[in-house]
């Protein structure tokens, strides 16, 4: 199962990125950022693969910075998380 995460160089801009989304067409939670994620902020936002081109767009027009966009698949038996898709501060 793959999962989409955007991370941010500030809680600021997580707490702006939730505030903006909130009530919006896209599905998504703030969520720790994943152990196999690097990220100056602890929190990201989780969505789905194919909401994660609009909602980048979103967060682009409504000012919020992105510090990188992550996309990775779960092993299910094993429960660890493999990166499928990475870019780095794609703000």
């Amino acid at each position: 199962m793959k999962q989409a995460y955007f991370t941010f160089p500030t809680t600021f801009q997580a707490i702006k990125a939730e505030k903006a989304l909130t009530g919006g067409d896209w599905a998504f939670k703030m969520v720790p950022v994943p152990r196999s994620i690097s990220s100056s902020c602890g929190t990201a936002l989780r969505c789905q693969p194919e909401d994660a081109g609009a909602i980048r767009v979103f967060l682009r027009e409504t000012l919020v910075e992105t510090d990188g966009y992550f996309e990775l698949e779960e092993d299910v038996p094993s429960g660890s998380w493999s990166f499928f898709k990475k870019e780095g501060n794609k703000n």
